[in-house]
């Protein structure tokens, strides 16, 4: 395996996913004929690792998978990526995770998960990864997983000194003491409005409720709003810092690439605001090729579309 750095530590979920493209999303009861049908490897934390790996880094991943042809494609994705698969745990009771995702035309995408070992994911696994924690220079988790397996994770990021980033999805509220531990919280739209209870629909409102997560204990956060931007906050200051516009071909990754990217730019030691903005540029790099761990950039080839856009004058907020 060729020399990496810095070390990332990534918990969460993996996925296959069954991918039909569509000319648009059906509605309740329909039946359409769709295009072309992707089976393709994913789960949020799944793809943040895998877009932390492409883009460099030394990721080691905890998760739970089957013992089916599922989990064999997936090992042997993580393998071609070089991820530590050392915590990566197969059990018999259940099957690995799958995900039904429906693509339109216009990028956009609804997804059905039937977690399956992913709901296996305990606490106990994530303390037999202890010694990749130690040597790590952040730690990522979603919600995908058993609630108790991230905070647990948390705990261990926070004994071990290494930043926690948390990926507050499929939303849930989440305890005072869980953000308490968390150093970065990314959440979205939805995401934000379940945890504050505050709906946000513009600028205003994202800052709003990017203040309530900090009072709760968040040290920071990047409030993302789809093709609007995002609202990077902590206790020094709030930005907002508008989305890259890109031809958008799928979505469903985008979120993931943003986290793993980010992931790197804050091991790598740049700024919070640096590091976002350089995952802006990787997200939108996903979001231009189908499949979620197979649209995810190398180093090279957001270095070059940083450079492309860069030589076009284009302002993308660095």
């Amino acid at each position: 395996m060729e020399q990496r750095q810095p070390n990332i530590v990534v918990i969460g979920s993996s996925n296959m996913d069954l991918v039909v493209k569509a000319p648009r999303i059906p509605v309740v009861g329909e039946t359409i004929l769709g295009g072309d049908f992707l089976m393709t490897p994913g789960g949020k934390g799944a793809n943040q690792a895998v877009a932390a790996a492409k883009l460099g880094a030394n990721v080691y991943f905890v998760a739970k998978l089957g013992k089916d042809i599922f989990a064999q494609h997936s090992l042997a994705n993580f393998a071609k990526e070089s991820i530590h698969t050392d915590f990566i745990i197969q059990t018999e009771d259940v099957s690995s995770g799958v995900a039904l995702i429906t693509v339109d035309q216009a990028g956009e995408n609804v997804i059905v998960v039937a977690p399956g070992a992913n709901g296996k994911l305990s606490p106990a696994d994530v303390e037999n990864a202890r010694p990749a924690f130690v040597s790590s220079r952040t730690v990522v988790a979603q919600l995908e997983v058993p609630l108790e397996t991230v905070e647990c994770a948390a705990r261990l990021a926070d004994h071990s000194d290494v930043p926690f980033i948390l990926d507050p999805a499929p939303a849930q509220k989440l305890s005072v003491q869980l953000l308490e531990m968390v150093d970065v919280l990314t959440p979205n739209e939805t995401e934000a409005q379940i945890l504050t209870g505050i709906d946000v629909t513009d600028e205003d409102s994202a800052r709003r409720a990017a203040g309530k997560l900090l009072a709760l204990g968040v040290k920071a956060v990047i409030l993302t709003m789809g093709s609007k931007g995002f609202l990077i906050c902590d206790n020094h200051k709030m930005e907002f810092v508008s989305a890259l516009k890109v031809d958008a071909v799928d979505t469903t990754a985008a979120g993931d690439a943003f986290t793993g990217a980010l992931a790197v730019g804050l091991a790598r030691g740049r700024t919070l605001r640096d590091a976002a903005v350089f995952a802006n540029h990787v997200a939108a790099l996903s979001v231009m090729t189908m499949g979620a761990q197979s649209s995810m950039p190398s180093a090279e080839q957001v270095e070059r579309f940083i450079e492309q856009r860069f030589a076009k004058g284009v302002n993308d907020g660095s």
